[in-house]
């Protein structure tokens, strides 16, 4: 893995110049003057900055990207942070400046994948993708084209569990930070959920929970929708209904039919992934609760 947490030794950290720290804890005064401190007190400039105090949960949330003196070993660093973070009672990341590794998974719809690859080639993604997988053989031109490994796992009732076990096999192999599902049409299993939670996003057409099932778009047509929208959210166990990263929406009329519909939603769905995949890769999401805090 490309990130530091607070569970990693200090032997597998090598030594960075460039680093984000995002953390979570309970709201009280003194903690900006404390993290702030801390990294003065080291020859650290802070060259970014947000917080959110949540009202409601009575907690505190912060990225703050900062460059170090050349040199900085970060583990020492971790280490030297460890009292200030038991003070608040923090959950903390320090983050290497690095891209992070993503798999990309798809079925037969290749309009994500598409604008993923575009992205990662222009260098604005934030990520390397390191391989496609799939269930079917239809984009595997298209990720072998851009120089992409494409695995193909089918999948049946029969070798679904087969199926994702080869999936988080990949995942280790490839040294996997994110997995992100751009249309790939299984669900997976509440085990592998819970095995990628907080790094498998999903990209669900509509507004959640609207339209669920096939043909959403005629749906949409039938209801005679003013908006048409993408979710982009993390994997859970409940279908559908992890936590909101990014949404997307784009006004229509009475003269898109359902192809049109099908046009339009899937340039929502391309827009509020690409978001959703930069601003995790980036340390810009922040898990609170069943919801994010997002600093986009």
């Amino acid at each position: 893995m490309g990130w530091l947490s607070t569970s990693w030794s200090a032997e597998e950290i090598v030594v960075t110049d460039t680093f984000t720290l995002t953390l979570s804890c309970p709201n009280r005064t003194g903690i900006v003057r404390a993290v702030s401190g801390f990294l003065f007190e080291r020859g650290c400039d802070i060259d970014e900055h947000r917080q959110f105090d949540d009202p409601v949960r009575d907690r505190l949330f912060m990225r703050t990207q900062v460059t170090a003196p050349s040199g900085t070993d970060l583990a020492e660093l971790v280490r030297e942070f460890e009292p200030v973070a038991a003070d608040f009672q923090m959950t903390y990341e320090f983050s290497p400046r690095t891209n992070a590794r993503i798999l990309v998974m798809v079925s037969k719809l290749g309009h994500c994948l598409n604008d993923l690859i575009y992205r990662w080639r222009a260098g604005s993604l934030g990520a390397d993708i390191v391989a496609v997988v799939s269930n079917h053989q239809d984009l595997r031109p298209m990720a072998e084209s851009a120089g992409l490994p494409f695995v193909h796992v089918p999948v049946t009732p029969e070798t679904k569990e087969a199926a994702e076990a080869r999936l988080l096999q990949l995942v280790d192999e490839h040294e996997v930070d994110l997995v992100v599902l751009a249309r790939y049409m299984q669900i997976l299993s509440d085990e592998t959920s819970k095995a990628l939670y907080g790094r498998a996003i999903n990209i669900h057409h509509s507004f959640l929970p609207g339209f669920k099932g096939a043909k959403p778009y005629h749906q949409a047509y039938d209801r005679g929708v003013k908006l048409v929208g993408a979710t982009a959210h993390y994997v859970t166990s409940d279908l559908d209904e992890g936590p909101i990263i990014e949404q997307e929406v784009i006004r229509i009329d009475h003269t898109h039919d359902p192809r049109a519909l099908q046009t339009v939603g899937r340039d929502a769905e391309a827009l509020a992934l690409s978001r959703a995949v930069r601003w995790h890769c980036e340390r810009r999401v922040l898990l609170n609760g069943h919801s994010t805090v997002v600093f986009p």
